[in-house]
């Protein structure tokens, strides 16, 4: 078998690939490059994972790689009808994140919950303010999404003692299907989004479902940002709909400086960041090369996405 070419879509830091020298020809583009290089490339590593360069490229003439990774574990800023159609591999960074995440939005809720923004703001004022903070204990939170970022979200929870409710795209034993959410929701002191992006979810949580709501309920997106209408978002926390809210994934990234969203009262608002921790992009790199190992040998590739659900299936 000839040397299979590498191609990595690059982002800075670059992978560190030097387990594979002498096992793969190693060649980078950026995203203006990536159309002319997608022929004689066997393997793509979407190394930069913000860039939507693959979806604009792939319907182009000539070959396409056998195997696409992406350094992420959404996969839909790459998916396009002809990749989904195609017989390409699609495999993602599905087991990376999920405690990282799992602890951010538990530090979420505790920050919430304790009214640690007002604290900090009340110390940069040097204002002595005392105040009555919420007990987790003993609350309920839904987590909507039932991948492996949800059931560690939906574990860390249960470490502080909340009764959590998992809620996917069916019911099966442990979760509940999307039937169940309203009156979960009705009910839920926090609501975690955590799904994939799919024609199901994008724009799940609008007007209507941040009604259903109880007053006292705080909210947090770390799934995609386009499953929340941010505008009625916006809205349901100026009405006190909901009590809180915090996001880190956005329907457009990076938010600008002038965004309506900055100033929304009760809103925590982060930069797709819930995920990354110290040491994270070598973590990632680390997993592509041990998967490259097992297709170079003829194995079966772990994280392979199911391309028309957008998402690697539970087992």
């Amino acid at each position: 078998m000839p040397t299979p070419t590498l191609l990595v879509l690059d982002a800075e830091p670059l992978p560190r690939l030097g387990r594979l020298t002498g096992h793969a020809r190693i060649e980078h583009t950026d995203a203006e490059g990536l159309a002319a290089r997608l022929p004689r490339a066997d393997v793509l590593l979407v190394w930069d994972f913000t860039s939507r360069a693959v979806r604009d490229a792939w319907p182009g003439e000539g070959p396409r790689p056998r195997w696409v990774h992406t350094a992420s574990a959404g996969v839909d800023h790459l998916m396009c009808p002809e990749l989904a159609a195609s017989d390409t591999v699609v495999t993602n960074a599905r087991g990376i994140f999920d405690q990282p995440i799992a602890e951010y939005v538990a530090a979420l809720v505790l920050a919430m919950a304790k009214d640690l923004p007002r604290t900090l703001e009340l110390q940069r004022e040097r204002t002595w303010r005392h105040r009555e903070s919420h007990k987790v204990a003993g609350s309920r939170a839904v987590v909507v999404g039932t991948g492996p970022i949800g059931r560690a979200i939906a574990r860390t929870l249960g470490a502080l003692d909340i009764t959590t409710a998992l809620v996917g795209r069916a019911p099966r034993a442990g979760v509940h299907g999307p039937e169940d959410l309203d009156r979960l929701l009705a009910r839920a002191d926090w609501v975690i989004a955590a799904a994939p992006l799919t024609e199901q979810t994008h724009g799940m949580f609008d007007a209507r479902r941040f009604g259903v709501m109880q007053p006292s309920a705080r909210f947090v997106n770390v799934g995609r940002g386009q499953l929340v209408v941010e505008d009625a978002l916006a809205e349901a926390l100026a009405k006190h709909w909901i009590a809180g809210a915090a996001l880190d994934v956005f329907e457009s990234e990076p938010l600008t400086p002038e965004s309506p969203l900055w100033q929304v009262p009760g809103l925590i608002l982060s930069p797709h960041m819930s995920g990354d921790i110290v040491g994270w992009r070598d973590e990632l790199g680390a997993q592509f090369v041990e998967l490259f190992e097992l297709w170079a040998a003829g194995k079966p590739l772990e994280n392979v996405v199911d391309k028309q659900r957008g998402y690697v299936p539970g087992h």
